[in-house]
């Protein structure tokens, strides 16, 4: 197989268009539902969904939900606002800040990071996020996670996070993305629209989602596209190049922090063109050279890859019913 830099182009024009029939023959055939229910971020994936959803049923039959809390970057509201008004579609905003103060979401979180570090207090200005190690290529580090505290005088402190604080952040904050969900199958049921996923390939296969949170869709149109091909339909779609430029985030932790930093420890041009690689059991000495890299940093991120699917398989993994392991 010929493996070079434009091996991941597409037809953006054929794309959009299977993608808009699956669309409606999914949702109408399928489903029985009249429309679509997407969450808007600012994102380019949100807005690549969107407008594909206004393509499939009009902007009329689209219902495109905002949903910030306290911790959200205000940017986020102003673009996702941007893009709606682009496509012709009204927008509805949900601050989901009272459920998650309902939940206990941010004490819960906090209570762990101030076990890491005592002095952190939200209400004095302190902010925080996780984040991985970035140096993938150069060195053969695991996927150890530090928390990041920046204090009200804008000085940056880093510890590596202990199991149990890490798990603890993480369910807190998973709050977020949960009832996300569930209000977006508040305004599906309500309609009787279906609720449309925007992961794309990267999130899904390496578990950069929520289970039961942003993965609680009914259809993921996008799902089996690179990061780098969702930018390839953004632009023939003609998402807002604001947008289009803007790093993607992750926009759950209070510090500005991006999917990069957080999760997957590498720029998605390289990071899509080393996975495709992989997925084609293509040589590494001939992924190497093409890319301009050591064969020894492309074992780095093949390893990274594969411990990284193989550790949230469970994510993926559907509920096992109690007669499953005797028929297995």
């Amino acid at each position: 197989m010929k493996f070079d830099i434009e091996v991941l182009t597409i037809d953006p024009a054929a794309e959009c268009e299977r993608i808009v029939d699956m669309l409606r023959h999914t949702v109408r055939q399928v489903f029985r539902r009249f429309g679509a229910v997407v969450g808007i971020s600012g994102g380019v994936d949100s807005s690549v969904v969107l407008a594909l959803c206004v393509r499939a049923f009009g902007p009329l039959r689209v219902t495109a939900l905002i949903m910030p809390e306290k911790d959200s970057d205000p940017e986020s509201e102003a673009l996702a606002r941007m893009v709606t008004a682009h496509y012709g579609v009204e927008p509805i905003l949900e601050v989901i800040t009272p459920v998650l103060e309902g939940f206990g979401c941010y004490p819960r979180r906090d209570e762990a990071i101030r076990r890491v570090f005592p002095e952190y207090d939200a209400a004095l200005g302190y902010t925080a996020k996780i984040v991985l190690p970035q140096n993938l290529l150069d060195e053969d580090t695991l996927n150890v996670f530090s928390l990041i505290i920046i204090t009200p005088k804008g000085e940056e402190k880093t510890q590596r996070l202990p199991a149990r604080d890490y798990f603890q952040i993480v369910a807190a904050s998973n709050f977020k993305q949960r009832t996300r969900m569930a209000m977006l199958y508040y305004h599906a049921e309500l309609n009787n629209y279906a609720v449309i996923g925007t992961a794309n390939k990267n999130e899904h296969d390496q578990g950069f989602f929520v289970k039961f949170g942003d993965s609680g869709v009914d259809v993921k149109p996008i799902a089996h596209l690179f990061k780098t091909q969702v930018y390839q339909l953004a632009e023939y779609l003609e998402v807002p190049e604001v947008i289009r430029q803007r790093p993607p985030t992750s926009d759950t932790y209070s510090a500005h922090s991006t999917q990069e930093e957080f999760f997957f420890r590498l720029p998605f041009e390289t990071m899509d063109l080393l996975w495709f690689a992989q997925e084609q059991d293509l040589p590494i000495q001939q992924v190497a050279d093409v890319m301009g890299l050591s064969e020894q940093q492309v074992q780095r991120a093949w390893d990274d890859f594969s411990r990284k699917k193989r550790t949230t398989d469970y994510l993926r993994t559907p509920p096992i019913g109690s007669n499953s392991h005797a028929k297995s």
